[in-house]
């Protein structure tokens, strides 16, 4: 979509439109949504990310809107239902048509036992449990979520898959979409799928350190399907204020970007702001980067740099800044550090 054309969700009187003819928006794969270039991640408004403010989230997803964003995303799994309620209160007095709306499904619950449940019973349990929540009478998006934590991919593909066809059906949702960390196992699920799948979300996987998804674009593409492409700061690690304690990273990975922060910080410099400059130039980064804001002035930097790129310091640093992660090859991850720890747990629990 044009850069300067106003999108479909644009409802005059509420949205800046100056602002709102800054965005670019794309179209989401084959849904006929077109989104904008940056997404609004919402699982900020739980515990899981440390304390949040709800007076601030209200005032963020408000702000949000009206500058332009159009997809928001949240989960069952966020503070096991919080992140949904608080947004339920962030979206009262904002138009419905003035935003996209993306919650998943099948992650519940901290216990190890009762953390995922890919039932079709619990999945329509859930789709219901989420709309009150979000005090919605449907959700754009209904997702898969974590899909390599199902106990066999079958069980998504046979019962998972088409309850949400059923639940689309219904009205309660427009579009089917799964998310997970191992591309291999997405690009699995929508071969082997009989239920058309709309879109994908994967996260981590564009950014300073991981161009995995590089391998698979063309194939998510080929299906006509929109790709979410969340955490460019691949959780926080690629920040000043550093990852969450329970950061899945080996500490390898942590040490170089330890380093990176470091050098960030002693030039009063955001390397937020350059991990979001990196894969906004990288056009395999998706059809949205989904980034987690939960205070406007988060929303303020992310969107000076779509805005206004880097600043010729900032431009300094991110070329000593890629030097420094040049220590870690270039597809820097975890995969399957989090399953097997989940495994272990649930092996221990049983």
């Amino acid at each position: 979509m044009c850069e300067m054309s106003l999108p479909e969700t644009f409802v005059n009187g509420f949205h800046d439109e100056k602002e709102v003819r800054r965005m670019t928006y794309n179209p989401l794969g084959n849904t006929g949504i077109n989104v904008s270039k940056i997404s609004l991640g919402t699982g900020g408004f739980s515990y899981f990310y440390g304390d949040y403010d709800i007076d601030e989230c209200k005032k963020t997803v408000h702000e949000a809107i009206k500058r332009g964003v159009n997809f928001i995303d949240t989960a069952a799994w966020y503070g096991h239902g919080e992140s949904e309620k608080i947004l339920g209160l962030c979206l009262e007095g904002i138009p419905r048509q003035a935003y996209y709306l993306g919650t998943k499904c099948c992650r519940y619950e901290k216990d190890p036992k009762c953390m995922f449940n890919f039932s079709a019973e619990r999945t329509r349990k859930s789709i219901n449990e989420s709309l009150s929540r979000l005090k919605l009478d449907y959700v754009d998006i209904i997702q898969c979520h974590d899909i390599e934590f199902a106990p066999n991919l079958d069980i998504v593909i046979n019962e998972t898959l088409p309850t949400l066809q059923e639940i689309c059906r219904s009205g309660k949702a427009n579009h089917i979409g799964i998310t997970g960390y191992p591309l291999s196992v997405l690009k699995e699920c929508v071969e082997k799928s009989k239920v058309p799948i709309d879109t994908i979300l994967t996260y981590c996987r564009s950014s300073m350190i991981d161009n995995t998804l590089d391998n698979y674009t063309e194939f998510f593409k080929s299906r006509k399907m929109g790709i979410i492409q969340a955490a460019v700061h691949a959780m926080g690690l690629l920040t000043n204020d550093g990852p969450q304690t329970w950061h899945p990273a080996v500490d390898h990975i942590k040490q170089v970007c330890s380093q990176a922060r470091e050098y960030c910080k002693s030039e009063n410099i955001e390397l937020g702001k350059l991990a979001l400059y990196h894969a906004l130039q990288h056009q395999q980064a998706g059809d949205t980067i989904l980034i987690g804001i939960k205070t406007r002035t988060l929303l303020n930097y992310n969107l000076d740099v779509l805005f206004n790129g880097l600043s010729p310091e900032e431009h300094e640093a991110y070329q000593e800044v890629k030097k420094i992660l040049q220590k870690l090859p270039p597809q820097s991850h975890w995969e399957n550090v989090e399953l097997e720890q989940y495994k272990a747990k649930l092996s221990k629990s049983n």
